[in-house]
């Protein structure tokens, strides 16, 4: 069973469950603002992420990589599904924005994914799970792979 924000009950402990019941925009919508003026583009990410920053507020703070899984809820099939999914770009950073992961990059973010329906209310739904870091005891190379450890 999952909760609206919070650890999940019943699912892995390093697991949290965070709805954002907003439509946010598109890759297109973020196209046009960046073409209409030189700021709009920035001063729409900014708006997005203060937004989203009000949904993930209650999440905690994650020292272990993690994986996301973006659930996203479209009230119509009028937007792409490509073009939806932009959207984890505002997500992520408003999360790193907020103090939730210190970092969007690999090393935090180990994977990520998207799965759509069509709702009544547009939004998405996260699912934050934290990870063992694969290098963390075994002295690896993450770029290396085996040859990385000295054996």
């Amino acid at each position: 069973m999952r909760s609206e924000t919070g650890k999940s009950s019943g699912g892995s402990s390093g697991e949290v469950i965070c709805k954002i019941p907003v439509k946010l925009p598109s890759l297109n919508d973020y196209i046009r603002a960046c073409r209409a003026n030189k700021f709009a583009g920035s001063q729409m990410k900014k708006k997005v992420e203060s937004d989203i920053g009000v949904f993930i507020a209650r999440l905690p703070r994650f020292e272990r990589p993690v994986t996301v899984d973006f659930h996203w809820i479209e009230n119509n099939r009028r937007r792409d599904l490509d073009n939806v999914a932009f959207a984890k770009k505002f997500v992520l950073d408003a999360l790193v924005k907020s103090g939730k992961l210190p970092d969007d990059d690999r090393r935090h973010v180990t994977a990520f994914s998207d799965s759509f329906e069509i709702g009544v209310h547009a939004g998405v739904i996260l699912t934050i799970k934290e990870v063992r870091d694969e290098h963390e005891t075994d002295g690896g190379d993450p770029d290396l792979g085996n040859e990385g450890r000295g054996k």
